[in-house]
């Protein structure tokens, strides 16, 4: 179960990209695994697109579009760097190109092409003194812009791709020709991505779920003290609850299965909540609107199996029911999906697969009095790969085989699996929590998390009573609507604390203050002061330790 997810990094009143992970997600691992799922006809896979993931892909369509055929511009400041024939001499404007051709994984992205690995040398020579960048000229600039999007390029489009192997063995001096071409290149793979997803689904190859819109933090716009169920004595904002939490939470399953069936034609039968996040209040929600299954992390079951007293099992893959409601509940396999995401990377691929298949059959054996078990194996699908060699390539390939060909292991859906059995364990209550550790304390309960939230509680409360007062347009209410919901999302509140990267925080910082901005703008009201100022300041330690979570670019 692939997780795709990129925040909504738009500035919604003029539709500038702040940041450029959305399309290099697309061009290294979403292509990269349509491609593993397309050479495997007996693969099987589920994957999760957010709703405002789908909208920024299409956004860079069309953008691309319109660059290369209508001489329109680019509106993503890396990708119009590389696109656009003059490159502008301001100081400032270079060194962030320079520092921005930087954010790739050393090991796997800069070191595997010697002709990167010495123009990326070049720039922390000048990063370090920018007084020297006036020795620099414009050649060097347009090499560093080509090399971060070649390395940044999936592994199967490097294989397979004339016009790619030709550019990588050029190594240098690319002309404005050159860097036209790597433009085609990425736009024939942006608009090409959603269809190839929508096309295994139609062959039963794969099931294609949803998360609500924006990836809001369901169980907390619905109550804050959700987040006690886990931990009894956690911190929560000044506010007491967010307001029109249950509304909100229909908005973004309303406007997520619009946009879902707007590209996919179809509407899904499952969701993944964002983070996994689930209550019982959420859980009867998402069945009022018709889903057949959700899924979320392994210690949620575990800690709603320990508060109901249920007997202790052997076998907790299973899917389960809560009392009386109606959907499917899948919970993921700690073990396996972690191993993958934060180990593997560093294993020989069939020596991984092998570690895999191993515990699959211990599981097996747990569950051999059980009726149709199953083993969600669920993980971000798009960081974990700059971690392993060639973007998981040896890998996936050889996990897609291994399990496909494996005499007791059956690859499939939860669709599949739902269509063949109808027997589910009871579940006698369900535990507040995430996929991470089982709680919410990735997104509430610290100090800058709690004030990011009554920041959102103070705008919320603005935007309810200009609704009311009924002033804005059609347009202009939906323009707000939006724009809330951005700063809905969970990315923001992840990001707040001091356990991530300064720089990393300051860049989540900025964006959620400018969104919460915009918000005020599209009320017709000043936003209040303290927007003007940073509040969450991060670590100043330069390695990450905290959890990789899906869609978040470390």
């Amino acid at each position: 179960f692939w997780h795709m997810h990129q925040p909504e990094y738009r500035d919604l009143r003029n539709g500038v990209f702040h940041q450029p992970w959305t399309y290099l997600h697309i061009i290294k691992d979403y292509v990269d695994m349509a491609a593993h799922l397309e050479k495997n006809p007996d693969a099987r896979a589920v994957v999760n697109f957010v709703p405002v993931l789908l909208d920024q892909i299409n956004d860079y369509r069309i953008q691309l579009d319109e660059y290369l055929n209508q001489g329109g511009t680019i509106r993503d400041h890396l990708l119009s760097a590389l696109a656009e024939p003059v490159i502008a001499h301001e100081h400032g404007y270079r060194l962030k190109l320079i520092r921005d051709c930087l954010r790739a994984n050393e090991k796997r992205l800069i070191k595997r092409f010697p002709a990167y690995q010495k123009l990326a040398h070049m720039a922390e020579n000048i990063l370090l003194d920018d007084t020297t960048l006036c020795y620099y000229d414009d050649q060097y600039i347009y090499d560093l812009l080509v090399w971060y999007h070649l390395a940044w390029m999936g592994e199967t489009v490097r294989r397979e791709n004339k016009k790619i192997q030709a550019l990588i063995n050029k190594e240098n001096h690319y002309s404005i020709h050159d860097r036209k071409i790597l433009i085609g290149v990425i736009y024939e793979l942006v608009s090409g991505i959603i269809d190839r997803y929508r096309s295994l689904a139609e062959q039963g190859r794969i099931e294609i779920s949803m998360t609500p819109y924006s990836h809001p933090i369901s169980p907390l716009l619905m109550d804050f003290n959700s987040a006690a169920e886990a931990i009894a004595d956690v911190s929560l904002p000044e506010a007491k609850s967010y307001p029109g939490g249950v509304e909100r939470n229909k908005w973004h399953i309303q406007k997520g299965l619009q946009t879902f069936q707007h590209y996919f034609g179809f509407k899904p039968d499952g969701c993944w909540p964002a983070e996994g996040s689930v209550s019982e209040d959420t859980l009867q929600l998402f069945s009022e609107y018709g889903f057949d299954w959700i899924a979320s992390g392994e210690t949620v079951l575990k800690n709603s199996l320990r508060i109901s007293r249920q007997s202790p099992q052997k076998c907790i893959h299973s899917a389960y029911q809560l009392r009386q409601n109606s959907l499917a509940c899948f919970f993921r396999d700690d073990g396996i999906s972690d191993t993958i995401g934060f180990k593997f990377q560093d294993w020989h691929a069939d020596d991984a697969v092998a570690n895999i298949v191993n515990t699959l059959q211990h599981i097996e054996t747990a569950c051999k009095n059980h009726t149709a078990p199953i083993v969600s194996i669920i993980l971000d699908g798009e960081n974990a790969w700059e971690h392993y060699p060639e973007n998981g390539y040896y890998f996936l390939s050889t996990l897609y085989r291994e399990l496909s060909q494996h005499d007791s292991i059956n690859l499939t859906t939860y669709k599949e699996h739902l269509n063949h059995t109808k027997k589910h364990q009871p579940l006698e209550k369900l535990v507040a929590g995430s996929w991470v550790y089982g709680t919410f304390s990735t997104w509430i309960g610290s100090t800058d998390k709690n004030r990011a939230w009554d920041m959102l509680v103070d705008a919320k409360r603005v935007y309810d009573q200009v609704m009311q007062q009924g002033d804005l347009t059609e347009q202009q209410q939906q323009q707000a609507q939006l724009q809330l919901a951005t700063c809905e999302s969970s990315d923001w509140f992840w990001w707040f604390g001091d356990y991530n990267p300064a720089d990393s925080v300051k860049a989540f910082d900025e964006q959620y203050r400018l969104h919460l901005a915009n918000l005020y703008h599209y009320l017709h009201q000043e936003p209040p002061e303290y927007l003007s100022h940073g509040f969450s300041y991060g670590s100043h330690d330069t390695i990450n330790t905290g959890v990789m979570l899906p869609g978040k670019q470390n």
